[in-house]
């Protein structure tokens, strides 16, 4: 059946219209296919059009081969590679593309689903081996961590993406890591500050445990990177520093995404540096002053970004909760606490204020949507929010001043994993 892709343009499932088009862009795209386009389809212009083409296609090519042909997420993956067909179906590209369609696909108990990136496999790795080294049994994961470090060091970024960075639109890259794998490549800030606190506290076991250590020189490459990272107002964003304005989201031509236009400063990437930056204690010979003066001017922005009621927004996880966690933990790295620190006394505050009669912690997602903190409904707990909140106030001394509040969050995760164990052995 032929589609009518005019009438369809601006058409979009209710469920899905989380950022609904501005009428400004309905009518710039409108403009553009029934006035724009038509002009570039005669001469002289389609020579403009030709070269622009030519220019798009070429920037395709450039991501595609970076990443091994997984690109940077599913939504650009399926793009480049339909751009390729477009170009030549028998060209290397579209077949090169194929294969790497199973990086983002999987089955689920409801059919195929599509994820949106090809996985968290850095992430998750960094924050185990983080979990693992903060208990007192690292012998007995002895084989699990020397896996780990085999497996931050062989995804860390060696070397940057060739050619003029500028032309290409790319930040440095050599000594990052990727959420995911190092096929994939594209530099975070956040990975890169969590894996180098992963490296960092696995060079301090002995090598029979853990490894040999990531040479010096890769921590120092990494650190580079980090630095790199810092915009103006001391905050980090994902992938690059914040370029161009807000006003651009007036284009933002998906529904579901909104703030994607420009990549904005966050707390949690900017704590994660932070704290990647702090642990450099073992190395204080790198670039020593411009770190201090990093980490300075990010506290500024932690600071700076906190709401009135003591919270942070998290853009990354549910919500507050998780950006609150972020906000406390990088202030405590530069030496803040409940004593010095209001901003660390409020945050305190509104974690507290939020604690269910259960003892959990339980935030809806609609906290992401309406950007104001919502209870899951019936006030039901969440183990996940109630981790954070409670990390968030163990490092902000909260055993120290009234510990009852711990007590009563460790009860609800020792009765959840009770309910857990009761229902799988009942299996």
């Amino acid at each position: 059946m032929e589609r009518d892709w005019n009438r369809a343009r601006n058409a979009c499932a209710k469920e899905d219209l989380y950022y609904p088009h501005p009428l400004l862009q309905d009518i710039l795209w409108a403009s553009l296919h029934k006035i724009v386009e038509p002009i570039l389809m005669r001469w002289p212009g389609k020579k403009l059009r030709v070269k622009a083409l030519q220019t798009a296609i070429q920037h395709i090519h450039y991501e595609d081969e970076n990443t091994r042909y997984i690109c940077i997420g599913s939504v650009n993956k399926v793009l480049n590679m339909l751009c390729c067909w477009v170009e030549d179906p028998n060209s290397e590209a579209f077949k090169l593309h194929l294969p790497r369609l199973y990086d983002y696909l999987w089955v689920a108990e409801d059919g195929m689903k599509m994820q949106g990136y090809n996985g968290s496999q850095l992430w998750d790795t960094a924050l185990a081996v983080q979990a693992i080294l903060s208990t007192n049994i690292v012998e007995e994961y002895s084989s699990t961590l020397r896996k780990a470090n085999m497996y931050l060091k062989n995804t860390q970024v060696q070397e940057d993406c060739p050619g003029d960075l500028n032309f290409w639109y790319r930040h440095i890259s050599k000594g990052a890591w990727p959420l995911s794998t190092a096929d994939h490549g594209w530099p975070v800030s956040d990975c890169t500050a969590e894996g180098l606190i992963a490296v960092l506290q696995l060079s301090k076991l002995p090598p029979e445990i853990a490894g040999e250590p990531l040479e010096a020189n890769r921590l120092y490459d990494a650190v580079n990177v980090i630095l790199s990272y810092q915009n103006a107002d001391g905050g980090f964003a994902t992938y690059e520093l914040t370029r161009s304005y807000p006003w651009l989201e007036l284009i933002n031509p998906s529904e579901i995404f909104g703030d994607i236009v420009i990549d904005y400063p966050y707390v949690e990437c900017t704590s994660a540096a932070i704290q990647a930056l702090a642990a450099l204690k073992s190395h204080p010979g790198h670039r020593r002053h411009e770190v201090d003066r990093c980490i300075q001017k990010a506290t500024k922005y932690i600071e700076s970004v906190q709401a009135s009621d003591g919270s942070w927004y998290g853009s990354w996880s549910v919500c507050f909760t998780y950006g609150t966690w972020f906000g406390v933990t990088g202030l405590v790295a530069v030496g803040k606490s409940y004593d010095n620190s209001p901003s660390i006394q409020r945050a305190c505050n509104f974690l507290l204020s939020k604690q269910l009669a259960s003892g959990g912690w339980g935030e809806s997602y609609l906290s992401c949507q309406n950007k104001v903190y919502s209870n899951i409904e019936g006030n039901q707990p969440h183990l996940a929010n109630t981790a954070w909140a409670m990390l968030a106030l163990i490092d902000a001394g909260q055993a120290e001043r009234d510990p009852t509040p711990l007590h009563k969050g460790a009860r609800y995760c020792y009765d959840l994993k009770y309910v857990v164990l009761k229902i799988k052995g009942t299996r």
